[in-house]
């Protein structure tokens, strides 16, 4: 599967002549004439800005471990037992003909040998998504839904809207006596969307057969794999459903009854018959046929209100992207019910401010980008599903660089103010269990896909016929007369509905610069989603780093409610100062913690690609050739 890689290399090919020099990156070079790749440490592609205050320190690295880093990816096509790799090493990939970053490194080599078998990016994207669904069920799968961001060849580009929607049955008081049912169990699953979604941007435009793109997580699903760190992380968070429910302990408890762990063997055999049933008939049997009716069943023996009609009239919805402009570049974004809004007007804030040209003002520009945070996740307060609530107007004005000028005017440059100041309507609602990728091929058609099941592992319900995993999206809503987990007040805009899809925290985006396709990223972590693709953009194109520095860089995430700056460690003791003496409550979180994480491919003025995935998630490799 995918690349070859060498298990060992010389010194020389490594580009290293002292094995104790503390390296920026480690690049995996996809090799031109298309022979093996090798993997070399060299400098940072192009100079760093005076933003390098913020730069991860790297942990020092001896030769051993970049030999271990070339073992990693040689190992990834024989999906067994995973490398010992004692540090998630970031990676950037560099390639000529096509890339996919992937929160797992067996789904990112999947997507690429779908581009090698002649594949486009869409192609690449539907066989990673299934992928990341099999092996990281716990953040994404086909009992899940997003969004998809697609760029043809031509520069068109499109939104492909299949986040779940509301059961017929539903009603907005639904979870007012108990708001837990919105997050466990069978009423707190929506109808999927995952699988539709797919099949639509297939239908519109796949080169390579639907049947083909499910084969690799057929097989993986039904031979197994060895449990990753990521996974038995999120295994561990959930240890006693995994053994004591017997639905749960058949496929991720130990046949002695105890949790999997790190290195033990899984196999999703029942998920594996259901992928191979939709990859030889497609959608339809999923939706409508005995897929569909063991799901049913199973949601509505645990309280749910899912039907088969329900299922029968699912649609994944084209939608046009929410367009804006950054620094002359053009930002296409996923429109309501996602928050691409939210991301361009942040963007339009920043833009006059010149974030990051001079480490003279590095304490004020942190200041102003919390502000702009702030704001534009006032605005997205009076966000909801474009279907059920006219937001033309309310998009317009968030989008409007006129409407970025006037909040900039109520920006001061020593002082933060009260939530109240910001205007907002409602809280955001927070989730957990997500993931992204990142497609690219030869001609530029790319793709931004972000899928999830919501909070982790979803509803905590598996059917044990389909091997599903059912979202719990339907958390995702308002309930009326409670505040969520954060003390926030309800939105009549995102109240439960008949077929309503709820306000999603999802932001897949496509950045051209000049006609030409230039970035293609997203990203996972809720609510943070939105402002971790913001600093990785603003990462690029402000301060001057490549793919892999800017996704690797510290974060900061302010959502007006709670009122609370949330700061990952790395950032200078100056700015942090600054913030607190502006008023600012600051807080902050180890890296360890992954609380969003990016996948981005990037086609750089050196006309070759590159990409990276995240290491805050384990194993987070991305693939190209």
């Amino acid at each position: 599967m995918a690349t070859q890689h060498p298990a060992t290399l010389s010194r020389a090919e490594l580009g290293h002549s002292n094995p104790s020099l503390p390296p920026n990156a480690t690049e995996t070079t996809a090799l031109l004439d298309d022979q093996p790749s090798g993997i070399k440490r060299q400098g940072d592609k192009r100079p760093l800005s005076a933003d390098s205050r913020k730069k991860i320190i790297f942990t020092l690295m001896s030769i051993s471990a970049l030999l271990l880093v070339a073992l990693a990816v040689t190992l990834v096509s024989k999906l067994g037992a995973p490398p010992a790799i004692e540090k998630n090493i970031p990676i950037l990939i560099k390639a000529k003909n096509g890339a996919v970053a992937a929160e797992e490194i067996h789904c990112s080599e999947i997507g690429v040998e779908v581009l090698r078998e002649g594949g486009n990016a869409v192609d690449a994207a539907i066989a990673s998504c299934l992928c990341i669904g099999t092996v990281n069920a716990f953040a994404a799968g086909i009992g899940g839904g997003g969004f998809m961001a697609i760029r043809l060849p031509n520069g068109t580009v499109e939104m492909i809207d299949f986040r779940e929607t509301a059961p017929a049955a539903s009603f907005p008081t639904m979870f007012k006596k108990d708001p837990i049912l919105a997050q466990r169990g069978g009423l707190a699953v929506a109808v999927p969307g995952e699988i539709r979604g797919l099949e639509l941007a297939h239908k519109r435009h796949g080169k390579l057969s639907w049947e083909r793109l499910f084969e690799p997580s057929v097989k993986l699903a039904r031979e197994g794999w060895a449990v990753g760190p990521e996974l038995a992380r999120r295994i561990s968070l959930v240890k006693d459903m995994m053994e004591t429910n017997s639905d749960w302990s058949r496929v991720y408890a130990s046949k002695k009854g105890v949790a999997l762990k790190e290195g033990d063997w899984i196999k999703r055999e029942a998920l594996a018959d259901t992928l191979e049933i939709v990859g030889k008939k497609g959608a339809d049997a999923f939706y409508k046929g005995q897929i569909a009716k063991d799901i049913v069943d199973h949601v509505r023996r645990n309280g749910g209100v899912l039907s088969m009609d329900d299922m029968r009239k699912y649609t994944a919805l084209i939608k046009n992207p929410v367009v804006g402009y950054y620094q002359g570049r053009k930002v296409y974004a996923a429109p309501a019910p996602a928050s691409g809004p939210v991301l361009i007007s942040i963007l339009n804030i920043l833009e006059r401010y010149n974030v990051g040209k001079s480490a003279s003002t590095a304490d004020l520009d942190t200041h102003h980008l919390v502000e702009a945070m702030k704001f534009g996740f006032a605005q997205r307060t009076e966000l909801g599903d474009p279907d059920f609530t006219d937001l033309k107007e309310t998009i317009r004005s968030m989008i409007s660089k006129d409407t970025a000028s006037q909040i900039r005017a109520n920006i001061s440059d020593t002082r933060t103010f009260p939530v109240e100041y910001y205007n907002p309507h409602w809280g955001p609602i927070d989730n957990h269990g997500t993931t992204h990728l990142s497609t690219v091929d030869k001609d530029d058609m790319a793709v931004s896909l972000t899928s999830t099941v919501n909070l982790l592992f979803g509803s905590k319900l598996l059917d044990p016929k389909t091997g599903v995993i059912l979202n719990d999206e339907m958390d995702d809503f308002s309930i009326p007369g409670r505040a969520n987990a954060f003390g926030l007040q309800p939105s009549p805009f995102n109240y439960p509905e008949p077929g309503k899809r709820p306000l999603s925290s999802c932001v897949p985006t496509i950045v051209e610069r000049d006609g030409k396709f230039e970035m293609s990223l997203g990203g996972s972590g809720g609510s943070r989603i939105t402002t971790a693709v913001l600093q990785t953009m603003l990462n690029v194109y402000n301060h001057g780093q490549n793919i892999m520095e800017a996704i690797e860089n510290p974060r900061i995430h302010h959502q007006l409610m709670p009122n609370v700056v949330d700061i990952e460690k790395g950032y200078s003791r100056s700015e942090i100062q600054f913030l607190r003496s502006a008023g600012h409550n600051v807080t902050l979180f180890d890296r360890v913690e992954a609380k969003a994480e990016i996948q981005a491919v990037m086609r750089d003025v050196d006309g070759y690609i590159y990409a990276s995935s995240d290491t805050r998630k384990q194993r987070a490799i991305a693939a190209g050739f």
